[in-house]
């Protein structure tokens, strides 16, 4: 069957540079709806894979929802008309098969692993998926602190396990970290790069470290903010303004950690702090063991460090 293909403003034709036509994604939530949508709109046919039917319908309306809501911006800004608009979401959601059948993932050329950060969970899937795909499929996690080679272990197929680290809102955030393990097979690793190429999005490369790049930076940081805090040094208010006036940065590392997620922030660096206890940069803020303990983890709760109204700090 042949599929037209629209373009969004910015977006580029669809490729098979890398030998892919065919993505799996597992699990719907925050971002693997967001991954199956990229892919999708770049013209790639998407097996997306949930645990359950209500999870596969719920992931599916998000990404409805996203596709119609980026495209009708489109349209009011005069950068696409109304008919390629609605024809684009309709191919869009049309390239998508929804199943809970794992077996469906035997047709992928790369699988997407994003569900929760459970290893003991990963363990079973892995073991799953390793037993399905063919020999020539790129195996990504979308994890941002689990180790890739520990996966890949549990899948057996060790020369085709990578990490691709997309980026919350993915259809928004441009950088992907490919993550590559001293077993990875370099003709994996290059197609995975090509890969996220084509999906628009600018890939870095990097090696299976706690938190790779942006996240090995990020979260020492932010916890760095809540001990100087917690020492007295500054309140949260003037930790945050110093960062964004002296330093140029948008957010300051009080909200930013507030706007990720406390309980997020405490898994990343707890996990770190037990796998190398000797490392000074993974300390735990009690400061934040406090605020999670209390079910303050910040915007999705309504307050952290800081007081929130939806996605934007309470005058």
């Amino acid at each position: 069957m042949t599929i037209a293909r629209y373009r969004v403003a910015g977006a580029r034709s669809f490729s098979t540079a890398s030998g892919v036509s065919t993505v799996g994604v597992i699990g719907l939530g925050l971002m693997g709806h967001g991954i199956a949508q990229a892919a999708a709109e770049k013209g790639y046919k998407v097996v997306a894979v949930e645990l359950e039917e209500r999870f596969l319908q719920g992931g599916l309306k998000r990404i409805g929802d996203s596709v119609k809501k980026i495209t009708s911006k489109a349209v009011e800004k005069g950068k696409m008309d109304k008919a390629v608009g609605d024809a684009h979401i309709a191919s869009t959601m049309a390239r998508i098969t929804a199943t809970t059948d794992r077996g469906a993932l035997a047709s992928c050329d790369v699988i997407i692993e994003a569900v929760i950060e459970n290893l003991q969970l990963k363990q079973t899937l892995y073991g799953e998926i390793g037993r399905v795909v063919k020999d020539s499929c790129i195996i990504a996690s979308n994890t941002s602190s689990l180790s890739i080679g520990t996966m890949a272990g549990y899948c057996g197929r060790p020369a085709q396990m990578i990490g691709l680290h997309f980026f919350n809102p993915v259809q928004m955030m441009k950088l992907v970290e490919v993550v590559r393990t001293d077993q990875t097979d370099p003709k994996i690793f290059a197609r995975a790069m090509e890969f996220s190429r084509s999906l628009d999005k600018t890939p870095v490369e990097c090696i299976d470290t706690p938190g790779f790049i942006v996240n090995r930076l990020l979260v020492p940081y932010l916890t760095s903010a809540m001990l100087l805090v917690e020492r007295g040094v500054a309140t949260p208010a003037d930790v945050d303004t110093a960062m964004k006036l002296g330093a140029g940065h948008p957010m300051g590392p009080m909200a930013l950690a507030d706007y990720v997620g406390l309980d997020t922030c405490l898994s990343i660096i707890g996990g770190w702090q037990s796998a190398f206890p000797d490392e000074p940069a993974f300390k735990v803020p009690e400061s934040l063991r406090a605020k999670v303990a209390a079910g303050k983890l910040g915007r999705k709760t309504g307050e952290g460090f800081w007081k929130w109204d939806g996605d934007k700090l309470a005058a």
